[in-house]
């Protein structure tokens, strides 16, 4: 069982952020429980940081997720896929879908490359991820706005301070430092921790 509590002792910095933590997960779990999914994005290195989010979603983090043997039992040729293959947490890395990315720069406005991303494929019920090392970025706030009208809930992970995207979240993580570098090297370990959580709470 994965032991929870354990990042406070290795990162006791982060026992400011333990209740909006605890709080994302908690969205994230009722998302995944009733079917939901997953929209992430950031730019730069929080773009990088969306996609390592959804790997460890998609596929086993630290756990092997396999099929089960009903799952297994409708494949009739080919079996090995099957033992192959292992359960995921649908979660879509919005920065990865570049062409409709490049049109919406090209044909509306490049700020909103994550409001339209996520007005086609956000539904009520699933959640928004917004990662922001200053919380300022348009194009997340934007594709976060769109995600409340939607009717979904936003989890926003930024730095200390107060921001335009921690202010409409419904869970803000704002890790206790502002340097950029600083930031992003703590949202590691808080992400990290939401996954392990989540791929405990759903996966023997």
């Amino acid at each position: 069982m994965y032991d929870k509590e354990l990042i406070f002792q290795r990162f006791p910095e982060l026992t400011e952020c333990k209740a909006d933590m605890y709080a994302a997960f908690e969205i994230l779990k009722e998302c995944v429980k009733n079917g939901g999914k997953i929209l992430l994005c950031g730019n730069g290195g929080s773009a990088a940081d969306s996609d390592h989010i959804a790997g460890e979603l998609l596929k086993g983090f630290l756990k092997k997720r396999p099929l089960s043997a009903e799952e297994k039992a409708a494949w009739t040729e080919e079996t090995w896929i099957a033992d192959m293959l292992q359960k995921g947490i649908c979660a879509i890395n919005l920065t990865g879908i570049s062409a409709t990315m490049t049109a919406v720069c090209n044909d509306t406005d490049p700020q909103l490359i994550y409001a339209q991303l996520t007005q086609a494929m956000g539904r009520p019920g699933d959640v928004f991820i917004g990662l922001s090392t200053s919380g300022g970025a348009k194009n997340v706030r934007y594709g976060a706005m769109t995600a409340k009208t939607l009717g979904m809930q936003v989890i926003s992970l930024t730095g200390k301070k107060e921001s335009p995207l921690s202010a409409i979240a419904d869970a803000a993580i704002r890790v206790p430092v502002q340097e950029t570098y600083m930031v992003q090297e703590l949202h590691l370990p808080v992400y990290h921790w939401l996954c392990a959580a989540l791929e405990d709470e759903f996966f023997e």
